[in-house]
């Protein structure tokens, strides 16, 4: 059903705020929000609450960010702002993606749990949680933790270690870091990774003695 809608590893206790170049798309958190679910979907809503609730392989769009999950709650608030919480399967976590604004660059996580708050634009991945950047196809940085919180205005991604889960053993907090792109390192860093050359062919050699 779809809607609409390298550091090293730290300890547990410990929160990180990490400052990326991440604004999501501006325009997002006033778009519609469109629900969608599978043909044997379950859909609820309130028209007096305005609260929707849909399950079964649901996918939400909202202008360039997508979530999928296996049950979604969305809500109004009384400032007519749309707030969801994502919940994914076991063995399949909730998602989240979203275009970064002007740039080929995109935001995208998956965690157990995914809240989404229009009105401050904030983003909560909850429990086995993971967050990407992704410049094109191509992976710029990377998140990992018990909790992750991404503020699209602010551009700022904070992460939590917490229990230990089967994805993440030790509950730790990981962080991978490129790079920013156009630096000077990131120019060396792609030199240094440059194309493979080939190795110059051997001259053919005979298979007899020859006298």
């Amino acid at each position: 059903m779809s809607r609409p809608l390298a550091f090293p590893l730290f300890s547990t206790a410990l929160v990180l705020a990490v400052a990326v170049p991440a604004h999501a798309e501006k325009a997002d958190r006033l778009k519609p929000a469109v629900i969608q679910a599978d043909a044997n979907g379950v859909g609820q809503i309130d028209l007096q609450k305005q609260v929707a609730v849909v399950s079964g392989n649901v996918v939400v769009t909202k202008g360039t960010m997508v979530i999928h999950a296996a049950r979604v709650e969305l809500s109004k608030t009384p400032g007519g702002y749309d707030t969801a919480t994502a919940f994914g399967a076991a063995g399949k976590p909730a998602t989240f993606r979203q275009k970064r604004e002007g740039v080929d660059e995109y935001m995208e996580g998956e965690a157990d749990r995914i809240e989404y708050d229009g009105k401050t634009d904030v983003v909560r991945f909850v429990t086995n949680a993971a967050v990407r950047r992704l410049r094109g196809a191509a992976l710029a940085d990377e998140m990992n933790g018990n909790l992750i919180t991404y503020d699209g205005t602010s551009e700022v991604m904070s992460a939590a270690g917490g229990a230990s889960t089967t994805t993440n053993p030790g509950g730790r907090v990981r962080i991978v870091l490129t790079p920013r792109e156009g630096s000077e390192a990131a120019a060396e860093a792609a030199s240094a990774a440059g194309p493979l050359k080939m190795t110059p062919a051997l001259p053919a050699t005979g298979t007899g003695d020859k006298r």
